[in-house]
């Protein structure tokens, strides 16, 4: 049941702390369970804030707008979907880095 909560924890934190809890997390949990979603919450949030950054230095030459508008949309979605599979008890990899891990 900690488990439960703590996954649900770290995919909300993306909307208020994406950094910060993914790292307490990982630091003070002994489940490799949570331990491995905190991770994968914290390299999502690294490797999209990444994208978002290029597509929008290119949306500037407007090559990068439906990209930045993809990446964006996926950025809030992405915990959404996770928050969702955790209260139904069900394994989630976030897009991208899940299979990272």
């Amino acid at each position: 049941m900690e488990s439960k909560w703590s996954k649900i924890i770290i995919h909300a934190s993306a909307f208020f702390a994406p950094f910060l809890v993914p790292i307490l997390f990982f630091l003070i949990s002994t489940e490799s369970e949570v331990k491995r979603t905190s991770i994968q919450a914290l390299l999502f949030q690294v490797v999209f804030g990444i994208l978002i950054a290029i597509a929008g230095i290119f949306s500037i030459l407007l090559i990068g707008l439906p990209f930045l508008f993809v990446f964006v949309l996926i950025f809030w979605i992405a915990p959404v979907i996770g928050i969702i599979k955790a209260l139904s008890d069900q394994d989630w990899n976030y897009p991208i880095v899940g299979r990272w891990v």
